[in-house]
């Protein structure tokens, strides 16, 4: 049984995202502010947190970069709760590691098809071992790990499943939209542009090497795809 973290400051919304989350067999703890949420992470160690933007003491941004910033908290999914709308709010979460966001007000079933979606991507089952090699990029699809040039890199589940996309077919293009049916499994209005704070991640985390670059190439009109160069 996954376990999810709900942190969020209104206690009716917690109430109700928990409600729906057990009723779809989820083991649910809560927090109402950014220390307890800390807290509860570093203690519990959930599978996925819903974390809301605006908290009392730290915000959602902040706990976002303490979470990547913890080799123990890094590979936790964060799926951020914002009431702000505005393009700008959402980058700057997805930029420091959240994996989703869900403008409130929101319907609770399409928490759930969020949390849903993400573990698929994020848990692995009991299949062989599966390697994928680009140059001097290994993936671990197994492990869930990745390593360039022998050393691991920190990514979050979003940014390991959009890099997968890319590594399984280098050289092709794809669309924003067909990244988002291919990595993450589901599309909605508005997802398309947060894509591109997920691949401005990527090219940071994978540019590490000038003398053997491996990045995320745009195609202006089109979308991304992996080029190397060795």
């Amino acid at each position: 049984m996954a376990r999810i973290l709900v942190v969020d400051d209104d206690q009716k919304i917690v109430r109700l995202v928990r409600s729906y989350l057990e009723q779809a067999g989820y083991q649910v703890l809560t927090a109402f502010d950014g220390e307890t949420a800390l807290h509860t992470l570093r203690r519990e160690k959930p599978d996925l947190v819903v974390l809301d933007l605006m908290l009392p003491d730290r915000d959602g941004w902040d706990i976002t970069r303490i979470i990547r910033a913890d080799a123990t908290l890094a590979p936790t999914p964060v799926i951020m709760l914002t009431a702000r709308v505005e393009d700008a709010d959402k980058l700057t979460g997805l930029e420091l590691g959240a994996d989703d966001y869900i403008t409130k007000p929101f319907n609770p079933r399409e928490v759930v098809a969020r949390v849903k979606a993400v573990l698929r991507r994020t848990t692995t089952g009991g299949a062989p071992p599966q390697l994928l090699q680009f140059d001097s990029l290994r993936i671990d699809l197994d492990r869930h790990e990745i390593l360039l040039d022998g050393q691991p890199l920190e990514l979050t589940p979003t940014e390991f499943d959009l890099l997968k996309i890319l590594v399984e077919h280098p050289g092709q293009v794809f669309t924003r939209l067909k990244l988002i049916e291919n990595a993450l499994g589901y599309g909605y209005e508005g997802m398309e542009r947060t894509i591109d704070a997920h691949i401005k991640n990527l090219r940071k985390k994978l540019q590490v090497s000038p003398d053997s670059p491996i990045y995320i190439e745009t195609v202006y009109g089109v979308g991304y795809r992996l080029r190397g160069e060795g």
